[in-house]
């Protein structure tokens, strides 16, 4: 049934959350994240090929292990928006947004009316009818669930009007991508990239939206914690997992002195 985001929840009451980037499909992945003590999990549909039957265990997974699960969503579709709300994804991400216009769309299918367009149905976030419709209604309207990425130049230019939408949840940072839309190649260590990074912070402590930094050194997670940030995505599992099981061999494999 419905309930309030298990992360964002913790984050309003003042405690830290730290996410992962789900690129390796596994509903016992999702159980270890969540044993690991992760707060959130950000399932992955932009740059993976999933299906809905995965996704679903995936999900299921989540909710039984006790960790949130978002989905970042391809592009603005409200039809999947909703379908994935309705199967109980407690936030969407969305990748590269360049335009208020993209969130606005986002928003009105994430909302029933009269603040939104999504469509209702009476299956698994009312407990298949438990809870009547109209409290239900009201529950998910007063909660906001949409997460847009800012990848790019375009979208550092439209943050501060994007940040004026109700129902913008949190903002996530793309570094990596942001680099390559300046014409600075794959580094997220550029000084132009750090600087933007800290201008999209400025702009959500502006307009009291939480900030999601994705501290890549520990000079940067020094910065973020000084500056009072609270929310944190580690990174993306399977290079963390590459990097680990690399390590360990290293390990096996040195000859001793």
């Amino acid at each position: 049934m419905l309930k309030p985001d298990s992360a964002m929840s913790r984050l309003y009451q003042g405690k830290d959350i730290y996410g992962l980037l789900n690129s390796v499909p596994s509903p016992l992945l999702c159980e270890m994240s969540a044993a690991a003590g992760y707060d959130f999990l950000i399932l992955d549909l932009e740059h993976l090929l999933r299906s809905e039957e995965d996704l679903m265990h995936c999900l299921r997974a989540c909710e039984h292990a006790g960790v949130a699960a978002w989905l970042r969503v391809p592009a603005v579709d409200a039809k999947l928006i909703g379908r994935a709300l309705d199967a109980g994804f407690e936030a969407i991400v969305l990748p590269r947004v360049e335009s208020v216009k993209e969130v606005e769309a986002a928003i009105a299918a994430s909302w029933f009316p009269p603040q939104g367009r999504r469509s209702i149905t009476g299956g698994r976030g009312t407990g298949f009818g438990v809870l009547a419709l109209q409290p239900y209604i009201e529950r998910v309207n007063a909660e906001p669930r949409i997460i847009p990425m800012i990848e790019s130049t375009a979208g550092l230019a439209a943050l501060p009007a994007i940040l004026k939408l109700r129902g913008v949840a949190m903002v996530l940072e793309g570094a990596l991508d942001l680099a390559l839309d300046l014409g600075l190649g794959p580094n997220p260590f550029d000084s132009q990239v750090w600087q933007a990074l800290q201008q999209m912070a400025d702009a959500c402590a502006d307009a009291d939206v939480p900030f999601c930094a994705n501290p890549r050194n520990p000079e940067q997670l020094q910065y973020w914690r000084a500056r009072g940030i609270r929310s944190y995505l580690a990174g993306e599992d399977r290079g963390l997992l590459l990097n680990a099981l690399k390590s360990r061999l290293q390990t096996l494999t040195t000859p001793t002195p």
